[in-house]
């Protein structure tokens, strides 16, 4: 009893869900398909004895399959039954809104009745793409070929986008696919005929509805590429290295200097294992005086090897920012890490500083965390005896100086980072002490850094006698809105080399607020103060100047606008006056035809220089233009450039123009007006012709050449004789024993295969070819046979089961979908796989003798058809041709019914009580 209610309760569960009002169904309920359910009808006997009816099925849709389409029922007077009539919904059932209808006849009085059930068949989203057909290798240069399976194993239309980010789909890229529908996609790719080492590629394709992006499905095959044109490989370690010989010519402020110059410069390993690190470059005197746009002498080499490290001649010598921040001279360096711990020194002769004959640093750094460290060290500096001029901060040494300093940086957390420094500094005469702070800070909406410097006047580090004080602060109110403001101090007296000029002494504050109004344009307002003062004697400029200024770029196309207006009020302090300073600037820039453009002007009028609101105008123009990847050119020109800027060489016209003459070999000419540094409106030229040529120095012996043996053995083939073989590059031609040879091959890995079209048509390799050959430093042997091809053909036959003892669905035959299977042979190296429809022949030709399995795979074919046998193993003999027929069975569905029927009823009697 227990077993039969729980039957009752299983079997009309669908029952309970489609005995609800019709709007409810649409709305919550809906059916798969592919699967068999009940649809419950309610039926009544409205008379007063017991009454037989006859029932009949209908449905709206092929697809909707009754399994009972007749039947009878008996009801007691005044009761209610539920009928279920049990239903298959096919696989290919299209997603809508279906009904049934139950048709009933009173066997006694004829009368007529008929219920109608309405349901819905939802969506049913399957698509399966699989890689059909790919071939093992090409050559480079040639195409290759990939096939793919796309099928649509759901019940509506998908509208579907192929995309394929590394080949060419052959093909819209737009697909509509019908439910059960499937088709092959080719996607193709040509490979690079200069490919100089074999590589593999992978094709991929991807798909994805129109209407849902985000669910894709992706394949992809592997194929080797074969250079048929491989890069020579070297037996030789080589370090890459430039030697140039320039000839210069200069009209140096009335006085015509020229001459040739010399350079050779190089960096990289010594050896294959990048061990041994080297750096040097050797620059000869040069023939003109020293420029900014001309090379000055230089020598030096650097040598690493894992820990250690030593550098000999010149470079910016630095030990610490606050004693030697930059001094570049003529010593060597050494260094030693370990994981925690850091220890080195240099000896400096400076060339351009006149103060300092020699200095020493030893030092040693402690490493706490990946970011956090600690230094300590010792400089010691030895005057020039002889040096009765006045140094340029005003400060001199009269003997020794010593000083220790200690510096730190440590990472508090992911966003704030605090670095500092102290030193003392002592000499006969003289004690005096500095230190330095600064913390970086980078949050989400908000980032800075503040840095203050304090050296006292009897210093005698980099910097003495001066305060600096240096911040800025960016915060981002919104997405499209940022405020900031930074403040700049520079320092007063500091050390600095004499070879170039010293810049402007600048303490200004500015402080403004972006907006970026689209992705591609922003406009920006400034609000601040600024003071500039000339270092050099004379003085050219003295002001303090109270500013508005007011900035936007926009991107229109290819053109980059920026447009800027400055408002001030200015105090010159040279002259003892006051006046208004106002700017105009428009810089245009765009890229048309591989070639860039740059366009600028300027329009002021200024009270910040000799004479009260002095009229300027300064305009220019860049082009940078790449013809090819082995010429280029670029001209400039500048009419002026501001006074604050003359304390270096500025370029007024320049023209450079560079060619590659063929691989390893390059000549630059160039051309330019410059005003140097400390001239205002006195114009010099210099002109140079340069030759370069890069060449690789050999400085390891990595291999020997080797040699490769092998034999080609007659299995049952015409002939082994005159096969061409090939090794990368290499070609070799058997012998009539089939015995071939490589010789003087460099060593490393190669891809060895035969021509057939040197053999019979239908001989093949005993093993895979193209195979992967190493050779190696000694004799290599490689031997293989040659046999006669085998083949595998049949068909796929279709055929019907006997009619069984049981109730069966109705086979209909399906004329719109035609039915394939998938086969895929495999020996274990090779895989091939066919789609062939049903009832169709197939073929699988040039299979190399030996053990095949063969699979068989449904391919989403209907679950109504059965393959009996789906795996086969063969033992192929050469030039066999074996016969497969595969069977595929459409079977009968059948349903067993239980003894006793199971009815449900309502009580009426309990109902009205």
């Amino acid at each position: 009893m227990i077993k039969i209610r729980a039957l009752y309760i299983f079997t009309l569960f669908p029952a309970f869900l489609f005995s609800q009002t019709k709007n409810f169904i649409e709305k919550k309920d809906s059916l798969l398909p592919g699967t068999i359910t009940s649809i419950p009808f309610t039926v009544e006997n409205k008379f007063s004895v017991r009454t037989s009816y006859d029932l009949t099925v209908e449905t709206s849709d092929p697809n909707i399959i009754p399994i009972l389409t007749k039947g009878e029922i008996e009801i007691s007077p005044a009761e209610k039954t539920i009928y279920l009539v049990p239903v298959k919904i096919a696989s290919e059932t299209p997603h809508g809104k279906y009904a049934i209808t139950l048709y009933g006849s009173e066997k006694s009085t004829g009368e007529k009745f008929s219920k109608h059930f309405e349901f819905i068949i939802s969506e049913s989203r399957k698509l399966s793409l699989t890689s059909l057909n790919a071939p093992e290798f090409v050559k480079a240069g040639e195409s290759i070929t990939s096939t793919f399976l796309l099928k649509n194993n759901g019940n509506f239309t998908e509208n579907l986008i192929l995309e394929s980010k590394n080949a060419i789909i052959d093909q819209n890229a737009a697909l509509i696919l019908s439910a059960g529908e499937q088709k092959i996609i080719t996607v193709l790719k040509k490979t690079n005929p200069e490919l100089g080492k074999n590589e593999m590629q992978n094709i991929m394709l991807s798909v994805y509805s129109a209407d849902n992006p985000k669910e894709n499905q992706s394949a992809y095959t592997s194929v080797k590429i074969i250079s048929v044109k491989p890069s020579e490989e070297d037996i030789f370690h080589r370090l890459p290295a430039a030697f140039s010989l320039a000839f210069t010519g200069m009209q140096n402020r009335g006085e015509f200097q020229n001459g040739f110059q010399g350079e050779i410069y190089g960096k990289g390993s010594l050896d294959k294992e990048n061990r041994n690190l080297i750096e040097f470059h050797a620059v000869t005197k040069n023939p003109v005086a020293f420029n900014s746009f001309t090379k000055y002498e230089e020598y030096f080499v650097n040598y690493k090897r894992e820990n250690f490290f030593i550098h000999l001649g010149d470079k910016n010598y630095f030990s610490s920012f606050l004693t030697e921040y930059a001094r570049y001279g003529r010593g060597a360096e050494v260094r030693y890490d370990t994981e925690k711990l850091s220890f080195g020194g240099f000896y400096n002769h400076p060339r351009f500083f006149r103060d300092i004959q020699d200095e020493f640093n030893v030092y040693s750094k402690i490493k706490i965390t990946k970011e956090s460290e600690i230094t300590a060290g010792y400089l010691y500096k030895i005057p020039r005896k002889d040096n009765s001029l006045l140094s340029f901060s005003g400060f001199r040494f009269h003997s020794d100086a010593q000083l220790p300093y200690l510096a730190g940086k440590f990472k508090l957390n992911k966003s704030i980072e605090i670095s500092g420094e102290t030193s003392y500094s002592k000499t006969g005469k003289t004690e005096g002490s500095a230190f330095m702070l600064q913390t970086v800070a980078n949050f989400n909406k908000i980032s800075g850094n503040l840095m203050y410097m304090h050296s006292s006047p009897e210093y005698a580090g980099y910097f003495n006698n001066t305060n600096t004080f240096n911040g800025n602060i960016q915060f981002q109110i919104f997405n499209k809105v940022n405020i900031f403001a930074n403040y700049v101090q520079d320092a007063k007296n500091f050390q600095r080399d004499t070879l170039l000029l010293a810049a402007p002494y600048r303490k200004y504050l500015q402080y403004g607020i972006q907006y970026r109004y689209t992705k591609k344009g922003s406009i920006t307002i400034f609000n601040g103060f600024q003071r500039y003062e000339d270092r050099l004697i004379p003085k050219e400029f003295d002001y303090k100047e109270q500013f508005f200024r007011i900035s936007m770029e926009q991107q229109l196309g290819i053109f980059q606008l920026n447009f800027e207006s400055q408002f001030g009020k200015t105090n010159n302090y040279l002259l003892n006056f006051s006046g208004n300073s106002s700017f105009y600037t428009a810089n245009v820039g765009f890229e048309k035809f591989r070639t860039s453009f740059n366009i600028y002007g300027s329009y002021a009028v200024t009270s910040r220089y000799q004479i009260q609101n002095q009229k300027q105008m300064y305009y220019g123009v860049r082009i940078l233009s790449r013809f090819s990847q082995k010429t280029n050119f670029s001209l400039s020109y500048q009419n002026n450039y501001m006074p604050e800027e003359y304390f270096a060489d500025r370029n007024l016209f320049e023209l450079i123009f560079h060619q590659q003459i063929f691989p390893g070999h390059e000549f630059d000419l160039s051309g330019r007006y410059t005003l140097q540094r400390g001239e205002l409106g006195n114009k010099d030229f210099i002109f140079s012709l340069r030759y370069t040529a890069r060449l690789d120095i050999p400085t390891q012996k990595t291999a020997d050449y080797a040699a490769l043996y092998g034999t080609i053995n007659n299995l049952g083939v015409k002939k082994v004789d005159g096969i061409r073989i090939l090794l990368g590059h290499y070609l070799s031609v058997t012998d009539k024993s089939g015995n071939f040879v490589f010789k003087n091959v460099i060593p490393g890995n190669y891809v060895l295969e035969i021509d057939r079209s040197t053999g019979d048509i239908n001989d093949i390799p005993d093993i895979d070819l193209p195979a992967s050959v190493t050779i190696s430093n000694s004799e290599n042997i490689f031997n293989f046979g040659l046999t006669s091809s085998s083949q595998i053909q049949g068909k796929i036959e279709y055929s019907e089961s006997p009619k069984p003892d049981f109730v069966q669905l109705s086979n209909k035959k399906d004329n719109k979908k035609r039915e394939s299977i998938m086969l895929e042979i495999s020996n274990g190296n090779q895989i091939y796989r066919k789609i062939i429809d049903v009832g169709e022949n197939f073929d699988f030709t040039y299979l190399r003798p030996g053990e095949w399995k063969v699979k068989v795979y449904r391919n989403g074919l209907d679950k109504k058809y059965k393959i009996p046998v789906d795996h086969f193993d063969f033992i192929l003999k050469p030039s066999e041709i074996k016969t497969l027929i595969i069977s595929v069975i459409k079977q009968q569905s059948e349903i067993k019914f239980q003894q006793e029927p199971i009815k449900v009823t309502y009580n009426e009697f309990r109902k009205k009580k």
